[in-house]
């Protein structure tokens, strides 16, 4: 069973995406119609620097009118877990009933990678599991069941690092809420990594947004995990807060 590596493709954009959310920002202060807006504009300098002054000030809501779809594989079903937990958002994932895990990859975490004797329990305990769900598929087929019955009854057996594909599809501000919580370095390191790659992606198509989206305490100035879990790139919320108000 090979190890899987993570691997994210955009497949879609809104079209115009930078002139949708400038003439969504516009009809908000202008007598104007958005549409005539969005025909006249096309000084691409003045739209992006416009639509960056406007998002740098807290104006979020016309990034929903914009939407990025991807397709990502070579991650575990751990991680997509905690990836559906977006809701605003839409999944479309591999399944385990219809797609038969007959040779199933999967994901190792570093600290096992790091380590020779963990390395070695884990790839054992992935060896036996896919022993034992080709067992268990042979002794189904053999009583004459469906592959559909077969596969949604053994697949109880796969583990959290089993591979899977999934296509996801989120509006810009969302994706800047998932990019603050998921790059922060109290993330799981799976879902970090994902982050990661998406927001090189979003950075290539629309970077008047993107450009400058971190983890949340970029934007905070702080960091709100607390003492005890801070990474230590920015003061915790509580110095931050006391340092204004000594200043």
């Amino acid at each position: 069973m090979p190890e899987a590596h993570l691997n994210v493709k955009m497949l879609s954009v809104t079209p115009d995406a930078l002139k949708v959310i400038y003439s969504a920002c516009r009809q908000c202060y202008s007598p104007e119609f958005a549409g005539d807006i969005f025909q006249s504009s096309s000084n691409q300098d003045k739209i992006s620097e416009f639509v960056k002054k406007v998002f740098s000030s807290g104006h979020e809501s016309p990034l929903e009118h914009v939407k990025f779809t991807f397709a990502v594989e070579g991650i575990s079903r751990v991680c997509t877990h905690q990836l559906v937990r977006h809701r605003i958002a839409s999944f479309s994932q591999q399944s385990q009933r219809y797609v038969r895990e007959e040779k199933f990859d999967y994901i190792m975490p570093p600290a096992f990678k790091d380590n020779p004797e963990l390395k070695n329990i884990f790839e054992e305990a992935m060896s036996k599991i896919q022993q034992s769900y080709n067992k268990i598929q042979a002794y189904f087929k053999g009583e004459g069941k469906s592959a559909e019955s077969i596969n949604q009854d053994a697949r109880f057996l796969l583990p959290g690092a089993c591979e899977t594909k999934i296509v996801v599809t989120m509006n810009a501000r969302e994706l800047v809420h998932f990019f603050k919580i998921r790059l922060c370095m109290r993330a799981q390191w799976e879902i970090r990594s994902l982050a990661h790659k998406m927001l090189d992606l979003c950075r290539e198509e629309l970077p008047a947004i993107f450009e400058g989206v971190d983890a949340k305490c970029v934007f905070l100035g702080y960091c709100p995990e607390g003492e005890k879990f801070s990474c230590g790139r920015y003061p915790i919320k509580k110095k931050f807060i006391g340092g204004i108000k000594n200043g």
